[in-house]
C-alpha cells in the first residue's frame, strides 16, 4: 500500500514546492523561509514516522529523494528568478544533477553496478546548497549586508562542491569498471589454467 502517513508528508512537501518557488520569485523571502522550514519538517516527520511505526514503502523510498531534489531545485529557481542568486549557479547545480542522473542511468542500463548511494562529496554538496539557500533567504529578508557578502562566498563554494561531487561520482564508476574488468580477466586466466 503506497498511501501511508510518511508518503502523505512527502506529498505535502512536493505540493509546497511550487508555492515556495512563487513566493521567492516575488521577493517574499521571509514567508518563503517559513514555508521552507515547514517543508523541512515534513522531511523529518516522514522518516521518523516510517521508522517508528514501520510505514516504509518502496514508493516512499523512491519518492522521498525525488521530493527533496524537487524542493531544493525549486528554491534555487525561485532565488534566481528574484535575482537573489546568479543564474549560473542554478545551471551548475542542474548540470551536476543531470550528470549524476546520466551516470546512474548508464550504470543501471549497461552494468551490474548498483551502489548508487550518495557519496560524502555528494552529501556535502547537498548540505552546502541547503545552508546557502537558507543564508540567502535570510540576507534578503532582513537586508543584512554582511550576510549578503558571506552568501557570495557560499555560492562559489556551492559551485566548487558541485564540481567535486560530480567528478567523484565519475571516478567511482571508473574505479568499479577497472575492478570489474581486472576481476573478469583474472577469472578467465584461472579458467584457462584449470583446463590445462
Amino acid at each position: 500500500m503506497w498511501l501511508t502517513i510518511p508518503n502523505l508528508f512527502t506529498f505535502v512537501r512536493i505540493l509546497m514546492t511550487p508555492v515556495i518557488l512563487l513566493k521567492l520569485a516575488h521577493g517574499e523571502f521571509q514567508f518563503a523561509g517559513w514555508l521552507f522550514g515547514g517543508a523541512a519538517l515534513t522531511d523529518l516527520l516522514d522518516g521518523a514516522v516510517a521508522r517508528r511505526f514501520g510505514g516504509e514503502t518502496r514508493t516512499g523510498q523512491y519518492l522521498d529523494p525525488i521530493a527533496d531534489k524537487f524542493l531544493l531545485s525549486g528554491i534555487y529557481i525561485g532565488l534566481a528568478a528574484s535575482h537573489a542568486v546568479p543564474l549560473w549557479i542554478v545551471l551548475v547545480i542542474f548540470g551536476r544533477d543531470l550528470w549524476i542522473l546520466l551516470l546512474a542511468g548508464f550504470a543501471l542500463r549497461f552494468t551490474s553496478f548498483r551502489d548508487l548511494q550518495p557519496s560524502r562529496w555528494g552529501k556535502a554538496s547537498t548540505f552546502l546548497q541547503i545552508m546557502t539557500a537558507v543564508a540567502v533567504m535570510a540576507a534578503e529578508a532582513f537586508h543584512d549586508g554582511v550576510l549578503a557578502e558571506i552568501c557570495k562566498g557560499l555560492i562559489w563554494a556551492v559551485a566548487v562542491f558541485a564540481a567535486l561531487s560530480g567528478t567523484d561520482y565519475a571516478f567511482r564508476g571508473i574505479a568499479w569498471l577497472r575492478h570489474r574488468s581486472s576481476a573478469v580477466g583474472a577469472t578467465s586466466v584461472d579458467l584457462r589454467g584449470s583446463r590445462e
